[in-house]
């Protein structure tokens, strides 16, 4: 190799035979290292000491080192110089051809394994202190690509082709409760399934990863107490040379926070802050997709709107806090009287609440629950050392008899509940068109 493209290095050659410290620096030099600023790469020490000390004034690329020392013998020479360049790589160079005692060095922390008899044959020590430093730069890349994988606040698990664990991070460890020794060899799947998803989603994950594609979505997962999280979930495959895929890498976020505030922002728009009963916005959405069914089905449904006697005396004498409170018991009252869950109990604002009956199979059911409220409501409110006594008014349209579209339905039962009003309050009235009272 020419001096102009070989590699420049600094090797520190430990060695307490002059002949052989030789033998090295020329076979190191054939083999076309060299050192910045000079041909010769080799730094030459007769000890571990003196070893040592080399290092310690600068740093080497690579170390070479014999086994029988003056001042150090066998594995602890390994070792000792290991703990002085933990980060260097180290080939060991010994006069016996010792499987066992290979394998130790490599234990201690050397890089490769050289017989010095073989040295010269088939330039084997250039091939090792090539390979020796191509490794050391690997397992750098490694070590900084795992120490990134594990300072990222996200969870992140390596497995291999069967999904067994091989690797996960401190994250993973703090967003599922599982320790790294509790995990390796076993699979995500029996640790963090939740029960909140069937056989099909992980029918489909596995055909997408499989496949060679990215997996991406959002899933409940368990956490070693028991307790559930939502997690952001991405699977990565990871191919060989042959295509084939050989690991998969899972990144996890949890957004169980992310969610619920999500969740608690939804539910502010579209409830009353008050009474926390659905508000206009939620009504009316529960009305069109109501409506539609019922015309699917060929089905009715009513709409009773409900305004409050009495109310402006209560909050003109008692106050607005009082009133507030009054409003809130009205709700909870009004929701115990609405007869099942695809009812829908509303407050549009003020003293004017709405009740939706979805489905319901005659106009007999909704008097039936017309007649619960006013009764509900009859009963005295105690209201701190405050006895109130109110009543209401309910107007109400029937689907599809008094109007075939929500703004139609709200505006009838509205005008259904002046005429309640009208005619003395504390009772309901159904819908009339004109024409209906005209001819009365």
């Amino acid at each position: 190799m020419s001096k102009s493209t070989g590699p420049r290095i600094s090797i520190l050659v430990i060695e307490d035979d002059r002949g052989d410290a030789g033998l090295i620096r020329t076979n190191v030099r054939l083999a076309g290292f060299r050192r910045f600023g000079e041909d010769d790469p080799v730094v030459w020490a007769q000890t571990l000491a003196e070893g040592c000390a080399a290092a310690a004034a600068k740093t080497p690329d690579l170390v070479l080192l014999d086994l029988s020392l003056p001042d150090s013998a066998g594995i602890a020479t390994v070792q000792a110089m290991h703990a002085v360049l933990p980060d260097v790589p180290i080939i060991i160079l010994t006069g016996q051809d010792d499987h066992q005692l290979a394998e130790a060095a490599l234990q201690a922390g050397a890089q490769d394994y050289l017989v010095k008899g073989q040295l010269f044959q088939h330039d084997a020590l250039g091939r090792a202190i090539r390979h020796a430093l191509v490794r050391q730069r690997l397992e750098s890349r490694l070590r900084l690509f795992e120490a990134a994988l594990s300072s990222v606040a996200n969870g992140v698990v390596v497995t291999d082709v069967s999904s067994a664990i091989e690797w996960a991070n401190p994250a993973f460890t703090k967003m599922t409760g599982f320790e790294l020794s509790e995990v390796i060899g076993r699979r995500p799947g029996e640790l963090l399934n939740s029960g909140k998803h069937d056989a099909r989603f992980y029918e489909s994950l596995w055909e997408t990863i499989l496949a060679s594609r990215v997996w991406s979505g959002e899933l409940v997962n368990r956490r070693q107490d028991g307790s559930c999280f939502d997690a952001a979930l991405t699977i990565s495959p990871v191919t060989g040379s042959d295509g084939q895929i050989q690991h998969f890498v899972a990144i996890m976020q949890d957004i169980s926070e992310r969610k619920a505030s999500a969740e608690r922002v939804h539910h502010l728009a579209h409830h009353d802050q008050l009474t926390d009963l659905p508000n206009r916005m939620l009504l009316t959405d529960r009305l069109f997709q109501t409506l539609a069914q019922a015309r699917r089905e060929r089905a009715t449904l009513a709409l009773m709107f409900l305004d409050l006697d009495l109310f402006k005396p209560v909050n003109d004498t008692l106050g607005h806090d009082v009133g507030d409170l009054l409003l809130k018991e009205v709700g909870r009252r009004l929701r115990a009287c609405a007869p099942r869950d695809s009812d829908t109990v509303a407050r549009l604002g003020g003293d004017e609440f709405v009740i939706l009956l979805a489905q319901i199979d005659k106009a007999s059911d909704t008097v039936l629950v017309a007649k619960k409220v006013l009764a509900a409501l009859a009963q005295p409110f105690v209201i701190g050392p405050n006895r109130i006594e109110i009543s209401t008014s309910i107007g109400i349209a029937v689907y599809p008899q008094h109007g075939d579209d929500v703004n139609r339905l709200l505006k009838n039962a509205d005008t259904a509940m002046y005429h309640a009003k009208k005619a003395g309050r504390g009772c309901y009235r159904f819908y009339r068109a004109l024409t209906e009272l005209a001819g009365a």
